[in-house]
C-alpha cells in the first residue's frame, strides 16, 4: 500500500488557516444573511447549492456517486447533522449574537464526549475529560442565565433551538461511522448535504417563512453572503478540513474549537457592533477551558465528531 506524500508545510499553514479563519466567520455570515433571507430558506438554498455542485464534481469521478452508501443511514445523518444542526443554529441566530452562538457551539465536544460515554461507547469519560466536562458546561450554564445582557431580542426558545442543534449534530457525528467508510467521506458530505438542505426547506414552510418574504427584497448583502458560505464555507473550508485529518493528528485539527468562538467574538463586536461584557468574557474562558481539557490530553480523547459542527454551521 502506497504512502500519501508528504504535504509541504505552507499546504498545512493554508489548511489550518481556512478551517481558522473561514469556520471563524461563518456565524457572522449567517447573520448577515437572514438580515433579508429567512433562516431556515436560507440554509437550504445554500446547501442545494453546495451539494450540487459537489455531486457534479463526484459525478466527473464516477458514474454513481452514492453507491456504497448506506443511504437511510446517511440520510439519517443528514437530518441530525446538516438539517437539525445547522438548521436551529442558523434559526437560533435571529436571537442570539453570532460571536455568544459560536460560544454555544463551541462547547460541541463536551456534548458529544457525554452522548457517546451515555448512548455509544458507553465508556466513562477520564478524569481530565469530565473536570472539562463541569468547566464547559459552567460556561454554557452562565451563558444561558445571562443572555438577557447580551441582547434584549432573545428569547428562551433561541437558547434552547442551538443546543437542541448541536445535540442533534453531535448524535449525527456519532452514528456516521456506522455508515460511511473514510473512502466514501466527500459522497456521504454530498448526500448529508442534500437531505439536510431538504430538511430545512421543510422547516421553512412549516415555520411559515414564505409569509412577507419575496425574493425581490433579497439584498445584495444577503446573496452575497450565500455565495460566501457556499464557496469558503461549504465548498474550500470542509476540504481544507479533510486534508488536513488525513495528513495531521486529529488532536491538533481539532484545535479550530477554540480558535473559532475568539474569531466570531471579535467580528461580531466589530462588523455587527455586538455587545461584549464582562460575563461574555467570563462565559468564553468557561467554554474554552472546558473544551481545551478534552481536546489537550497524554492520550488522543478528543470527542468524536468534534471536528463536524464547524463544517455544518460553516
Amino acid at each position: 500500500m502506497s504512502k500519501h506524500p508528504r504535504p509541504a508545510l505552507a499546504q498545512i499553514v493554508l489548511a489550518f488557516a481556512g478551517i481558522y479563519i473561514i469556520w471563524g466567520t461563518t456565524f457572522v455570515g449567517n447573520a448577515l444573511v437572514i438580515r433579508s433571507i429567512p433562516p431556515f430558506y436560507s440554509g437550504a438554498t445554500r446547501f442545494l447549492i453546495a451539494s450540487g455542485l459537489m455531486y457534479l464534481v463526484l459525478r466527473a469521478r464516477e458514474p454513481r456517486p452514492f453507491s456504497g452508501l448506506n443511504i437511510g443511514g446517511s440520510m439519517l445523518c443528514g437530518v441530525l447533522m446538516t438539517g437539525i444542526g445547522n438548521g436551529f443554529i442558523i434559526w437560533s441566530q435571529q436571537g442570539l449574537p453570532s460571536g455568544i452562538c459560536a460560544l454555544f457551539v463551541a462547547i460541541l465536544p463536551v456534548t458529544t464526549l457525554i452522548l457517546d460515554w451515555l448512548f455509544f461507547s458507553r465508556r466513562p469519560p477520564s478524569y481530565q475529560s469530565a473536570l472539562g466536562v463541569a468547566v464547559g458546561l459552567s460556561g454554557v450554564v452562565v451563558l444561558t442565565l445571562h443572555t438577557h445582557s447580551f441582547s434584549g431580542a432573545i428569547r428562551p426558545v433561541h437558547v434552547i433551538a442551538v443546543l437542541v442543534g448541536e445535540l442533534a449534530w453531535s448524535a449525527g457525528t456519532l452514528l456516521q461511522p456506522r455508515y460511511v467508510g473514510a473512502d466514501r467521506v466527500l459522497n456521504f458530505g454530498c448526500l448529508q448535504m442534500l437531505t439536510g438542505a431538504v430538511f430545512q426547506l421543510l422547516m421553512g414552510f412549516l415555520d411559515r417563512e414564505w409569509i412577507g418574504f419575496t425574493p425581490a427584497h433579497i439584498s445584495l448583502q444577503s446573496a452575497l453572503g450565500v455565495l460566501y458560505l457556499v464557496i469558503f464555507g461549504s465548498m474550500i473550508a470542509v476540504n481544507c478540513y479533510a486534508f488536513l485529518i488525513a495528513h495531521v493528528p486529529a488532536q491538533k485539527v481539532t484545535t479550530y474549537a477554540l480558535v473559532n468562538p475568539v474569531i466570531a467574538l471579535a467580528l461580531g463586536a466589530i462588523v455587527l457592533h455586538e455587545k461584549i461584557g464582562p460575563m461574555a468574557i467570563l462565559s468564553a474562558v468557561l467554554v474554552l477551558a472546558g473544551v481545551a481539557l478534552i481536546l489537550f490530553q497524554r492520550r488522543a480523547l478528543a470527542a468524536p465528531g468534534a471536528g463536524n459542527l464547524r463544517r455544518a454551521a460553516a
